[in-house]
């Protein structure tokens, strides 16, 4: 399996990321332990949680549910634990039922990582992300109305301070070994990276953003910033939560799917989706490639390094998506894409 840096640590990490986010609700925990079996067999050796996972819906029952299925799996295989990062993240005010939505701090970091680790059966954590920038974000839909003037400059780069120091600390104590951040802005980045840098702080070495065919926000500034900052892309919703597959096109909503539990996706059902995804069918079909490879592999042809983080609800889901390891698209493919892209900006 190919690899990518992972920041500016000098390490890399496989161009697949397994995602975990439905442990717990949709896929059971011997299908999970399952997934892990296979994907560490298959060369993927980077794997995302976080402590408000499971998702579909977020309930305060089974907030940390992903992370316990991980860490029966961890304590099940102790000598396996070096074999993969092992990512999660903290959730702040967006995170509702998780430790009260209280916001981000340093306090609340060491307090929510002490809890990760409990229920991950595991030491240490190789990649911290916070979840959602305090100060808020446009990512998810929040774009089409996006306002930041109520934003403090001064309050985001103490909050940015006291984090970064206490990320220091767990970091010599060897509960965490790197930061990350999560849907956050180019601006956003910056400060951190910043701040790092002026008091000798972690360094951010990934930011974890929805990037697809579909939604690609990340082409511009947040590009350039990850190439010109050494911050990797941990991509989520590489098949667009499933547009990207096929399944719901022509109305179709395939029992025990995400649509069959949150209806408007997100935010990403929209009259002009099932058009734009229609588009990316078609060129998949017609160069013989399945939908689901052509999107994965179509990431690896960035500009920008990228480790896509996918959900396979069953693993029946992963054998699929495992088999767009290593597929090259040829320039034809990408040339197709790009006119897709030109015709369906934004669909969602």
């Amino acid at each position: 399996m190919r690899k990518v840096p992972f920041g500016s640590t000098g390490l890399t990490v496989s161009e697949l990321c397994l995602g975990t986010m439905t442990w717990g609700n949709q896929t059971p925990p011997e299908d999970a332990h399952r997934q892990m079996d296979m994907s560490l067999a298959a060369g993927i050796d980077i794997v995302d949680t976080a402590e408000m996972y499971p998702v579909n819906p977020v309930s305060k029952e089974t907030v940390g549910g992903s992370e316990a299925i991980l860490g029966d799996w961890n304590a099940a295989n102790p000598s396996r634990r070096g074999d993969y990062m092992l990512a999660t993240k903290i959730s702040g005010e967006n995170g509702g039922f998780v430790r009260d939505g209280v916001p981000i701090s340093g306090a609340e970091l060491r307090r929510a990582l002490d809890g990760s680790l409990k229920r991950l059966k595991t030491d240490y954590v190789d990649l911290y992300q916070l979840h959602w920038p305090n100060r808020g974000s446009f990512q998810f839909r929040q774009n089409w109305t996006y306002d930041p003037s109520g934003q403090n400059k001064a309050e985001t780069l103490a909050h940015i301070t006291d984090v970064l120091e206490e990320a220091e600390k767990l970091v010599a104590e060897g509960k965490m070994r790197f930061i990350g951040l999560s849907n956050e802005s180019s601006w956003g980045t910056a400060q951190w990276l910043r701040v790092s840098e002026d008091r000798g702080l972690p360094r951010v070495q990934t930011v974890q953003n929805e990037y697809s065919l579909l939604c690609r926000m990340y082409d511009t500034d947040m590009a350039e910033m990850s190439v010109n900052e050494d911050v990797t892309l941990l991509s989520f919703s590489p098949l667009a939560a499933g547009f990207l597959t096929g399944k719901y096109q022509n109305g179709a909503v395939p029992e025990g799917s995400r649509m069959s539990l949150v209806p408007e996706m997100g935010g990403r059902k929209s009259a002009r989706v099932f058009g734009a995804a229609a588009a990316y069918l078609d060129i998949a079909d017609r160069h013989g490639l399945d939908p689901v490879h052509m999107a994965l592999a179509w990431q690896q042809t960035r500009p920008f390094p990228i480790s896509a983080i996918f959900g396979a609800t069953t693993s029946a889901q992963l054998d699929r998506i495992l088999d767009a390891v290593d597929i090259e698209l040829c320039q034809d493919v990408l040339d197709e894409i790009t006119a897709a892209h030109r015709a369906h900006p934004m669909p969602y």
